[in-house]
């Protein structure tokens, strides 16, 4: 299905001016010719008065950045995009199946924004009629799924949400190829969100391959954020083609591990923290403690044999890689 639109039909105003002269002309024709007593021709104005209404039905106004898909008994005819006051085939039907769906995006907060009540049957609000607005949104929608629960490479279950910006650029393959666009949107979004979540650890892992290309690299859902989201974008870009629809962006939203592990992976980084932390302060404590007995040999402050030495080395690492600060012994007596 191609898309055709149709940029010939901006002649609203004209027709609605012909049409509202046609319909006084008929009421004055109908009285004057009751007044002649000229039956057939008042028969003929009824007639007209009946039914001229039905030329209305053809005047379309179309907003910016919005379009009408058009059928005519079942053949469709073509595509109102542009911003104006249309004049089209009264019987023209339009189509847009994903009016009433409601997702978690900009345009369907509001349920009621495309849906108005006229009237209630019997005073009952359960029994109304409603008109649905059938016109499909060309402007960039920001679609924000619910968050996922995915098995990332490692196994570890992991939270995940996204943010995905699209529009819709063929309005017939998105109202003729697929059933609901939306929802079809929505679905392929979880869908290539698993795929590729399924690729990357939460966090850099060893020997871990993410590219494809059979070599361990550092990429990770963590520390990788933006290159995962384009491929998340990819990934539903190739299977939203055929709808009409293009993805301009995807970015993750909220990205943390699954609750019933959540408490063991924070004390395993909390561990590998303290770890770090640690070889930090050692190396630093021995640096400090090769400068010390450096000065003293070059100043000689003091000479020390070797057993002095490591007790000296040994009370330096201690005071420098204790946790608590250090409570000193004054010596009054010799150290010999």
């Amino acid at each position: 299905m191609t898309e055709k639109v149709l940029s010939n039909r901006k002649h609203g105003f004209l027709m609605m001016i012909l049409f509202t002269v046609l319909y006084g002309a008929a009421i004055a024709l109908c009285v004057w010719s009751s007044i002649k007593e000229m039956w057939a021709l008042m028969v003929a104005s009824i007639i007209y008065l009946s039914l001229g209404w039905l030329p209305y039905l053809g005047l379309k106004v179309l907003g910016p950045q919005e379009g009408l898909v058009l059928t005519l008994f079942g053949q469709y005819i073509g595509t109102l995009k542009d911003a104006g006051f249309y004049y089209v085939n009264p019987f023209c039907i339009s189509v847009n199946p994903a009016a009433k769906t409601r997702l978690n995006q900009s345009g369907d907060v509001d349920a009621d924004r495309s849906e108005k009540t006229i009237f209630k049957v019997n005073g009952n609000p359960d029994i109304s009629a409603q008109i649905v607005n059938r016109k499909i949104s060309l402007k960039v929608m920001t679609l924000n799924n619910n968050r996922q629960k995915v098995n990332d490479c490692l196994g570890n279950p992991v939270e995940i949400g996204i943010a995905v910006m699209w529009r819709v650029t063929d309005t017939a393959k998105a109202v003729f190829n697929v059933d609901n666009y939306k929802e079809y949107l929505s679905l392929q979004c979880d869908s290539a969100l698993r795929n590729i979540v399924r690729i990357y650890p939460y966090d850099i892992a060893p020997n871990v391959d993410t590219t494809g290309d059979g070599i361990a690299d550092e990429g990770s859902l963590r520390g990788s954020s933006d290159v995962v989201a384009e491929r998340i974008r990819q990934e539903i870009q190739s299977k939203v083609t055929d709808a009409g629809l293009e993805i301009l962006e995807a970015r993750i939203t909220y990205l943390a591990y699954a609750p019933e592990i959540a408490a063991v992976m924070l004390q395993r980084q909390q561990a590998s923290a303290i770890i770090d932390a640690r070889k930090m302060i050692v190396d630093g404590a021995v640096g400090m403690v090769e400068m010390a007995l450096d000065r003293l040999s070059e100043n000689n402050v003091v000479e020390l044999d070797d057993e002095r030495k490591a007790a000296m080395v040994s009370n330096l690492l201690v005071v420098l890689c204790g946790n608590r600060d250090a409570q000193p012994i004054v010596n009054s007596g010799s150290i010999y």
